[in-house]
């Protein structure tokens, strides 16, 4: 199975080797930046530029979950490997750890000085990689919400 997100502002789960479309999700105002699966498989994050990032129940076949914070476009979104916390990198210059458990946001990194174009949690630890279009990476540790 292979997740797509694009300018059409929707979601795309495909089968392969087929590449038959095998669900649809619509729900966000404008294009989407980036989409991930759930460690777990179960659900998926996307992001887009419409400031949100939204988490889809593949079950239930839509939005459980919209998380609104950003003030920009967002740029990038992952899950950490424990599944219960959401990264997401926005054109605001921020990027946000969200706890998916309490529906709210629970680290504000900042300290790039332009939009922050993508972000990854490395697997299994508290560190998320970001990088920037002020021509930076960034190393976090979250739990400290500093830079490494």
């Amino acid at each position: 199975i292979v997740l797509t997100g694009g300018d059409d502002r929707l979601w795309k789960t495909w089968g392969f080797p087929d590449g038959n479309i095998l669900l649809t999700g619509e729900g966000h105002t404008d294009w989407l930046s980036g989409c991930c699966f759930r460690p777990s498989g179960t659900q998926l994050v996307t992001s887009s530029g419409d400031t949100t990032v939204r988490i889809w129940d593949l079950s239930r076949r839509g939005c459980i979950l919209t998380l609104r914070g950003h003030s920009r476009a967002v740029r990038g979104c992952s899950w950490h490997s424990c599944g219960d916390f959401v990264a997401s990198a926005s054109m605001d210059s921020t990027s946000k750890i969200w706890d998916v458990n309490s529906e709210r946001c629970r680290y504000t990194l900042r300290g790039h000085e332009a939009s922050v174009n993508s972000i990854e949690f490395l697997p299994f630890s508290s560190t998320v990689l970001t990088s920037s279009a002020d021509k930076t990476l960034s190393l976090w540790d979250v739990r400290t919400v500093s830079r490494l």
